[in-house]
Formats: structure tokens, sequence, C-alpha cells
């Protein structure tokens, strides 16, 4: 069996402190620490030497941006079109708000023609329930005076030429009486 442990590394002591420190935080060996140290910079292609890491500034920017064309196309298409009705409905919303407030000044204009309207055509039933009161009283009024007219007539007729004056004005006294209790 071959021996794959075949190079070494010298490096100072410091950096062989600070070596220590990270295999202990992670938990590692020194060997398998510095192995995947060396597969992270290969696959990562950063350069150690780089402390600011360019490749990492720019993957931030490039996020960055994608996230603000993102914000910028949300608004392009859901904040604007919505802020443009939301204008259109608060137009819309004043225009019914003055038709509302003027169509509450014809229902109190037109409350009160109604309450005139009933006043007049109460006094209008009480003042045509007098007239067919009169009606009805210049009727019986008819039928009494032609019942008396017709009594006066009858009796005049039965009395002849020949009756006493007596007779006749209790007669005509009986119908002046009849007239008056009418």
């Amino acid at each position: 069996m071959e021996d794959i442990n075949v190079k070494s590394i010298r490096y100072p002591l410091a950096v062989d402190e600070k070596l220590e420190k990270l295999r202990l935080k992670f938990g590692r060996t020194k060997r398998l620490f510095f192995i995947q140290m060396v597969d992270y910079f290969y696959k990562s292609k950063k350069d150690p030497a780089d402390l600011n890491d360019e490749i990492l500034k720019k993957e931030v920017a490039n996020g960055i941006s994608r996230i603000i064309s993102f914000i910028q196309r949300q608004e392009s298409d859901f904040l604007l079109p919505t802020l443009t009705d939301l204008g259109k409905l608060i137009t819309v919303a004043n225009a019914h708000t003055k038709y509302l407030a003027a169509l509450g000044q014809y229902a109190v204009y037109d409350e009160q023609q109604t309450k005139q309207l009933f006043l007049r055509f109460t006094t209008l039933d009480s003042t045509i329930a007098k007239t067919q009161n009169h009606i009805e009283s210049k009727t019986r009024l008819k039928d009494q005076f032609s019942q008396i007219l017709e009594h006066y007539i009858l009796h005049r007729e039965s009395l002849g030429w020949s009756t006493s004056n007596a007779k006749k004005e209790e007669l005509q006294k009986h119908v002046r009486q009849s007239l008056e209790n009418i």
C-alpha cells in the first residue's frame, strides 16, 4: 500500500496557532481542514491574498441589481396601475358624493313638498266631506219641502172654494210651521 501523505508544508508558528484555532472551531483535523481549504479556493477560484474578495462584491452587486430590477418591475406592473386606478376611484367617489348630496337635498325638498300635498289633501278631504254633507242636507230639505208642498196642495184642493177662512188659515199656519221646522 502506498502512502498518500507524501508532501509536507512548512509554515510559521503564528500560522500554526491560527490553523489550530480554526481546526478546533470547525471540529476537524489540521490535515482535513487544509484539504478542504484548498478545495474551497480551487472551486471558488478566489484569490486567498485578496481580502476584499472582488468576486463576492460583484455577486452581491449583481444580487442587489436583480432585487432592484425586480422591485422596479413590480412597481411598473402592479403599483403604478393600482395608483392610477385608485386615482380614478377617488374621482368617481367624489362625483358620487356630490350626486348623493344632491339626492339628499332633493329628498328633503321632496319631503317638504309631500307634507304640503298631504296638508292640502287633508284640507280638500274635509272640504269635500262638508260639501257632501251640504248636498245631503239640501236633498233632505228638498224632500221635506216637497212633502210639505204636496200636503198643502192635497189639503187645499180638498178644502174647495166654499171653505171658511179659518180652515185656510189653519192650513197656512201648519205649512208655515212645517217650513220653520226644516
